[in-house]
């Protein structure tokens, strides 16, 4: 009996220094795996925190799919830049036909604003005849019908229309001097064309769409015309070409001033919808081909996260995160972080911190690197889709757990 109570007090001390060696389970356990503490976190709410080697500091929820908003557009950045290349620069072609029409050729161009039209028509005013029957315009780069999901017919910047042909955003800025309408900016005219759409809205002052069928790309062709004319033209009418297309002998072919990192930062900077799907439609015919789609640029967005970044679980219906029918999770937002990683200076700033945020109704989301006083970047992802909670006060209390837990 007492070797028997002699075996029973080894075995029991051999297995409580096995269970004692082992990884303590439970719930203090799973909140060690989770690293620092943040309260105030709930099931539709995602945060994941990674060290610069990709060592997770902290998750939750970082497996669930989450509509990520505005900050979809890091992807969608980050795959413009592997398909069209960093020294891509959006062109425009200007022809003249055998009669004398000046056709105009888009491209895409979404920075193609006042100044950059003001400059092309110098550039063009010695190579043109002196007088231009008609200006064509040819928008069959992008193939209708162009609607984006999460897009409505509202007069609001954030609903601007895609398009091959644009200007301005395809956005008019105007206000009113003495109860007539006038141009908010001093480098665009405010054109006749937009006067029924400016007294539809009702505002005294704001910045309203072209969203009409061919108003976008008519009012891109006044507004060539207007310069033109400044330059001592005689340019007589404008229109859409006749089924789309026009053709004629290449004249000048305009590069954007901007190359894409330069598109991309003003993209991010502005969280402007519009920029983000002109990319997504772009890359689209560049891997496709010919006239661009949104198909084609989705397939395209799919085929980067999905073979480049190694996120095949991810949603995408469009590129600017607009649409709630696009999904991510935390952690394939910080996959895609990971590679985004060099060109975090084109994100916005505050502090130690570069970010991208998203809004929509009831969904609040941050993305983006803090930057340790050693000039190491972590990378973050907070998504939060549920109304009433900001992203604030759990980047605060991320701010300070990173500070008194580096990795």
């Amino acid at each position: 009996m007492k070797r028997l109570r002699q075996i029973a007090a080894i075995f029991l001390t051999l297995l409580a220094s096995v269970l004692f060696s082992m990884p303590e389970w439970g719930p203090a356990a799973e909140a060690q795996a989770s690293g620092p503490v943040i309260k105030g976190l709930g099931p539709q709410d995602a945060l994941l925190g990674a060290a610069p080697n990709g060592r997770l500091i902290i998750a939750h929820n970082p497996d669930t799919p989450m509509v990520p908003a505005s900050t979809l557009k890091v992807l969608t950045s980050l795959a413009a830049l592997h398909y069209l290349g960093p020294g891509y620069r959006f062109p425009t072609d200007f022809l003249l036909d055998a009669q004398g029409h000046l056709v105009i050729r888009g491209y895409g161009d979404p920075l193609m604003v006042s100044e950059a039209i003001a400059n092309i028509a110098r550039e063009l005013s010695g190579k043109l005849p002196a007088e231009i029957p008609t200006i064509l315009l040819d928008d069959s780069y992008f193939d209708g019908p162009l609607s984006i999901p999460g897009v409505s017919a509202s007069t609001n910047p954030y609903d601007a229309p895609v398009g091959a042909l644009c200007a301005n955003f395809n956005t008019v800025f105007f206000t009113h001097v003495n109860g007539r309408p006038q141009s908010a900016e001093d480098q665009t005219p405010l054109l006749p064309m937009v006067l029924p759409a400016i007294r539809a809205s009702g505002l005294r002052q704001g910045r309203i769409v072209l969203s009409h069928r061919h108003e976008a790309p008519l009012y891109a062709g006044h507004l060539f015309r207007y310069f033109l004319v400044k330059e001592g033209l005689n340019v007589r009418a404008v229109r859409m070409a006749a089924d789309g297309q026009a053709d004629g002998r290449l004249i000048y072919r305009h590069a954007s001033p901007y190359d894409l990192p330069q598109v991309i930062q003003r993209l991010l900077e502005f969280s402007n919808n519009f920029t983000a799907n002109q990319l997504l439609f772009a890359m689209g015919a560049q891997c496709y081909g010919p006239p661009a789609t949104l198909e084609k640029g989705v397939r395209a967005l799919q085929a980067y996260a999905t073979e480049v970044v190694g996120i095949p679980k991810g949603v995408f219906v469009e590129g600017s995160g607009i649409s709630r029918g696009n999904r991510l999770s935390a952690r394939d937002m910080d996959a895609v972080l990971a590679r985004f990683a060099p060109h975090a200076h084109l994100m916005a700033r505050k502090g130690r911190e570069y970010y991208k945020t998203g809004t929509l109704k009831g969904v609040r989301t941050r993305v983006g690197y803090i930057e340790t006083e050693a000039g190491r970047r972590y990378r973050f992802t907070l998504f939060r889709n549920h109304a009433g909670k900001a992203t604030g006060p759990v980047m605060q209390q991320l701010h300070r757990a990173l500070k008194e837990n580096p990795a």
